[in-house]
Formats: structure tokens, C-alpha cells, sequence
């Protein structure tokens, strides 16, 4: 089972930008599809973006296209958020997941890391 551990959370202005970074350990990272999810208070965590375990294919929840980018650096066992043009809305405690099927659609599945918060205020 991989471990993962997430940084690079803070607090942003609106417009701002933040990387978040997810550590991994413990497994074979490149057998892993990757993705980002968040929970705002109050509500049910949603997936926001994947990566395909050799970095190929990605894809994102449409309220965040355009603005957030997903990769990977297998060599280094890490996946990353790259946030830009950040809104309050978009405020969160965001997850690193790894799962063995490129398929984040549902579920609880696969290995989880402990949250970051991003906090987009003025």
C-alpha cells in the first residue's frame, strides 16, 4: 500500500496562485493513477483532477479547467497541483489519492493522504 503525504497549502488572495505537492512511499508509484480531491466545509468531498499512472492522460471537474493543471514526476514519487487564478470557492481541504485504476469517479478507493488546506481570502 502506498503512503502519500500532501504540502503546499496556505492561505491565497483571490487570484492568487499555489502548488500543492503529494509525497508518495511504500509502493511502486508509476503503477498509480493520481488524483486530487476536496471537501469545503459543509459539503461532500468532490474529485477535482487525475493523471494517468505514466502522466498521459488527465482530466478535471469542469469549475476548475483552465485554471488547474495536474502532473506527475514518477522519478521523484510526487504528484502536484498547480492552482492559478484561485477564487473563494475554492477553498478546501484537498486530498491526494492513489489508486491502481484510472477511474475516480466514485468510491473511497485506493490509498489516501491526510489533507492540505487552501484557504482563498481577502
Amino acid at each position: 500500500q502506498v503512503q502519500l503525504v500532501e504540502s503546499g497549502g496556505g492561505l491565497v488572495q483571490p487570484g492568487g496562485s499555489l502548488r500543492l505537492s503529494c509525497a508518495a512511499s511504500g509502493s511502486i508509484f508509476s503503477n498509480y493513477a493520481m488524483g486530487w480531491h476536496r471537501q469545503a466545509p459543509g459539503k461532500q468531498r468532490e474529485w477535482v483532477a487525475a493523471i494517468s499512472n505514466g502522466g498521459i492522460r488527465t482530466k478535471y471537474i469542469d469549475s476548475v479547467k483552465g485554471r488547474f493543471t495536474i502532473s506527475r514526476d514518477n522519478a521523484k514519487n510526487t504528484v502536484y497541483l498547480q492552482m492559478n487564478s484561485l477564487k473563494p470557492e475554492d477553498t478546501a481541504v484537498y486530498y491526494c489519492n492513489a489508486r491502481l485504476a484510472y477511474d475516480f469517479s466514485n468510491g473511497d478507493f485506493g490509498s489516501w493522504g491526510q489533507g492540505t488546506q487552501v484557504t482563498v481570502s481577502s
